[in-house]
């Protein structure tokens, strides 16, 4: 595995964590979520509270505060980050300044397999973005982000037909 960090990239639903789990897993890398990470600096129990707690551009700093530390972290790790981390102030250039040596794996999925992934899940861990639905929003997020990901990006994982494990397998293969 590579020595800089492996970071997962995409929109809510496309599976950053349990792709990012278990690559760091497999290849015995520490597991970073931004997401997580920000929370706990605003000391909320989860991303939705503190959002709806202190407002989404809180939360956008403490994302980004989290996202420097975790670039600056000895060893390998597998960083996920937060749907709307590379658009936190001064997120995307520090994605682009660590690249390389980290690799950065844009796991991109249509509007419509994200809808269909959040259909199946509990929607009051997922605040409303722009004041619509969780579910009436992804493909307003999605046209506002895709830009920006695939210009951050150093590879890009078309997750729509794929499994977990085929999703792992080609994320370690780029990081090897």
């Amino acid at each position: 595995m590579p020595r800089g960090a492996i970071i997962l990239m995409g929109l809510r639903a496309a599976g950053k964590s349990t792709v990012g789990a278990v690559v760091a897993r497999r290849a015995g890398l520490l597991l970073v979520e931004i997401d997580d990470r920000a929370a706990r600096r605003m000391n909320a129990p989860d991303a939705a509270t503190a959002i709806r707690r202190d407002g989404l551009p809180a939360f956008r700093e403490a994302e980004a505060a989290c996202l420097e530390a975790a670039l600056t972290e000895q060893g390998g790790s597998v960083i996920c980050l937060g749907g709307g981390t590379p658009t936190a102030p001064g997120a995307a250039d520090q994605l682009r300044a660590a690249c390389p040596p980290a690799r950065l794996v844009y796991l991109r999925a249509t509007p419509a397999t994200l809808r269909r992934r959040l259909e199946s899940t509990d929607l009051s861990t997922r605040p409303s973005l722009t004041g619509k639905h969780p579910l009436e929003e992804i493909g307003a997020v999605f046209a506002e982000r895709d830009p920006l990901y695939l210009a951050l990006a150093d590879t890009v994982i078309d997750i729509d037909d794929l499994g977990v494990d085929e999703v792992v397998g080609r994320v370690i293969a780029i990081a090897e």
